[in-house]
């Protein structure tokens, strides 16, 4: 298994900790330049009551704290799902070095599903990986998906 992988692995396990609190299951790590972890993130927004609360968001503000710096330079960002644009906007602007993903997001991709933000002109381009392990982190997604449509088919 390779570096990418097992990082997508933690990250999944992650989202799965997502999932049991009912949040849509997206987990996040990111290393740093010498590629220990400096944060691991699942999505929290239904918890924290916080729009913002996406894993990429949370994961960036623990790293910065680890670093103690706003720029993470020289990091690579792992997660389940392809960064929406607020998320994009952050590794904008902290100057994280690579983006490595999973599942493709058709609605809100800001890697290329949608948009690609990162070919924009804003003078910071991270290396991207999309569709590592991508099957098992669509599976989470659409497992998750289906389980909320067939609860809401049981209440009506």
């Amino acid at each position: 298994m390779d570096h990418r992988e097992m990082l997508m692995r933690q990250a999944l396990e992650l989202a799965r900790q997502a999932q049991e609190h009912r949040e849509v299951p997206v987990g996040c790590v990111i290393t740093g330049p010498d590629g220990t972890v400096l944060a691991e993130a699942r999505n929290r927004c239904h918890e924290d009551r916080d729009a913002t609360a996406h894993a990429e968001m949370l994961a960036i503000r623990q790293a910065q704290q680890a670093l103690g710096s706003a720029h993470l330079e020289g990091c690579t960002l792992t997660v389940t799902l392809e960064p929406c644009p607020m998320c994009a906007g952050a590794i904008l602007q902290t100057r994280i070095s690579s983006i490595v993903f999973g599942a493709r997001d058709p609605a809100a991709g800001s890697c290329g599903s949608v948009l690609n933000l990162f070919e924009e002109r804003y003078g910071h381009h991270p290396a991207i990986y999309g569709s590592v392990l991508e099957e098992e982190c669509s599976r989470i997604l659409s497992d998750f998906f289906r389980s909320l449509r067939e609860q809401e088919d049981v209440t009506c």
